[in-house]
Formats: structure tokens, C-alpha cells, sequence
């Protein structure tokens, strides 16, 4: 469907600019093969695994690089910013780098690896609520009394670029990159990848996976706007739980994203363990929610597929219940 262009989409330019930016600072993650994917599916697979990131998630690209195009005056001033976990971290990580305080404002429903992570950080811990919208408010009613710059976790163009050099270097590390699977909350993630990726290489089938719980993308898409979805504070993908996709992102996914599906949580332990078997790699259930749409064959994968493992935040006590029930 061809429709006129917004100005606010991003450019490829823009994800190259984010990419040297945070060359040296963060962890340009490899492609990893799997060969046990090839042997059940008969094509090439791989794993794209954010969780060997700084901070062990994504969050990090979009977060550093926001942070590093403040000016100076507004980083002193310190850093907030509302997260499910992985994007306080993220902040947190930011704000130490770069010498300031950051207070991040998490639900009450966030695994304490995430909390003890952002404060390993140094950051100040203030929980509130289950949803995005009551941390949001909480976030920035802190922005208001103590003058702190907030740190938006997805509808925000440079926290999207720094999101999507993930996209810049799947297509440099692999030319023949078929399909790209990418998880989907507020849409940072996905709508950044989906946008670098298309632009450089528009024949590459680019699929938003979320939780069957949580479908805000799905439901945006039949609507043709956002819409605000009933909070599910209990599903397993706590990182993706968001109950509306952000505004700028769903503009990108309606032109740069092929698809949407969702995938149960019944799906997710399976996705862990097998990544954690076969691979070596720790994933928290929202990271292994794109494998999880192949092996139960919501996703057919062509040769060339790329998961992106978005992170791997679980504590040990978490993720061997996780798996135990599995």
C-alpha cells in the first residue's frame, strides 16, 4: 500500500549515525547459527542474541544513544524513565556511563533481576503500578518535581535508531537474509529493525511476533490506529506486556513491517529451554518469543531467517522454575 510519507519517519541515515555513535560503547552482537534449527527446518537459521548486550537486553542501543544526544545541562539535571525492566537497566547503565543519577519508575509485576540490575547501576528504584500508563505518569510527575530529563522507553525517534542498528547489522553481517522475526512491546524495537532493514534490503520479509495476551499490534493494525488493549499484568513476557503500541512506531510498521502474529505463553518455556540446550544462551521469555513462533509453526522459516533474542534479564530462581514447568 503506498501513502504519503511523514517527515517524522526515520531514514537510513538516521540508524547510521545511531550505529557510530554507539560504535565502541555497545556490544555489536554476532550471528549465531543453529544447527539444530537446520537439521528440523532443512534451511539456515539464526540467532541475532541481544542478551549478551550491555545491561543483557536491546534496551541499551536506544537508551545510550538518547542519552548521549542530550546536552549536558540536561543530562546533569539527572535521568528518569518508566520500564518494565529491561529499559531502566538500560538508563541506569547510560546515566553511570556518562557520570549522572537516574530514577527509574518500574510495576510492581518486575523480576528482581531487572531491579537489582538498574540498581547495580546506581539508579533509585520506585515501583508503581502495573501498566505502562501509571508508570509513564509517575515518571513524569518526578520529571516535574526534581527537574530530571525523562528517558522515553519506545515512541521516540532516537531511542528508535539506537533500537534498530540491531536491523543495520543483520543485513552487513548476513547479505542473504531472507525473514526477520523481531518481538514487539511498544514497538521500539520492532518498528526500528523493520525500518533499517526494508530500507536497505526491501525484498526481506520483516515479522513482529507479541504475546497472545497481549496483542496491542494486532489490534492497532485491524483498527488502523492505536488502540489501549486490557492490561494482562500476569503473562510471562513481562518486557512486552505494553498495553498500546507507541504512535511513531506503528507509523513505521504500517509501512516497513510484512506481518504481525502472536504466540502463547504455553510456547515460551519450551523456546528457553531449547535456546538454553541446544544453543547456550539464557533468554528471558520475552527474548525466546520469536523462536517460539517457529517451532510452533506460526513462522515458516526460509533460508536466511534471523530471531532476534531481545534479551536475557531472568534471575536463576525465575528461570529454573520457568523450565522446571516446562
Amino acid at each position: 500500500m503506498m501513502h504519503t510519507v511523514p517527515t517524522t519517519l526515520l531514514a537510513i541515515d538516521d540508524f547510521r549515525r545511531a550505529a557510530a555513535g554507539l560504535h565502541g560503547v555497545a556490544v555489536r552482537t554476532p550471528l549465531l547459527p543453529s544447527e539444530a534449527l537446520r537439521d528440523r527446518f532443512g534451511v539456515p537459521v539464526w540467532f541475532k542474541p541481544e542478551m549478551l548486550q550491555r545491561g543483557g537486553a536491546f534496551k541499551f542501543r536506544g537508551a545510550y544513544w538518547f542519552v548521549s544526544q542530550l546536552s549536558e545541562a540536561e543530562r546533569s539535571r539527572g535521568l528518569v524513565a518508566p520500564s518494565s525492566g529491561n529499559h531502566g537497566q538500560a538508563v541506569a547503565l547510560a546515566a553511570k556511563l556518562f557520570g549522572v543519577r537516574a530514577t527509574i519508575v518500574m510495576p510492581t509485576t518486575s523480576p528482581k533481576a531487572k531491579r537489582d540490575g538498574a540498581v547495580r547501576f546506581g539508579a533509585r528504584v520506585i515501583i508503581e503500578g502495573t501498566t505502562t500508563a501509571e508508570r509513564m505518569a509517575r515518571a513524569m510527575e518526578i520529571a516535574e518535581h526534581e527537574g530530571a530529563t525523562l528517558v522515553p522507553p519506545y515512541d521516540d525517534p532516537t531511542i528508535m535508531a539506537g533500537q534498530g542498528t540491531i536491523g543495520l547489522e543483520i543485513v552487513e553481517d548476513l547479505p542473504n537474509v531472507s525473514m526477520v522475526l523481531v518481538p514487539v512491546g511498544g514497538g521500539g524495537l520492532s518498528s526500528g529493525v523493520a525500518a533499517a532493514v526494508k530500507q536497505l534490503m526491501p525484498h526481506v520479509k520483516v515479522i513482529g511476533v507479541e504475546p497472545a495476551g497481549s496483542p496491542k499490534l494486532t489490534r492497532a493494525r485491524a483498527a488502523g490506529e492505536p488502540v489501549t488493549i486490557p492490561a494482562n499484568p500476569s503473562g510471562l513476557t513481562d518486557g512486552l506486556l505494553a498495553v498500546r503500541v507507541g504512535t511513531l512506531p506503528f507509523e513505521h510498521h504500517q509501512l516497513y513491517l510484512d506481518d504481525v502474529v502472536t504466540v502463547p505463553d504455553s510456547a515460551l518455556r519450551p523456546a528457553m529451554r531449547f535456546l538454553l540446550d541446544r544453543q547456550k544462551l539464557v533468554t528471558e521469555p520475552s527474548g525466546a518469543i520469536t523462536l517460539a513462533a517457529i517451532l510452533e509453526g506460526i513462522v515458516v522459516p526460509t533460508a536466511g531467517t534471523v530471531c532476534v533474542l531481545s534479551g536475557g534479564n531472568v534471575e536463576w530462581d525465575g528461570l529454573s522454575e520457568l523450565l522446571a514447568n516446562g
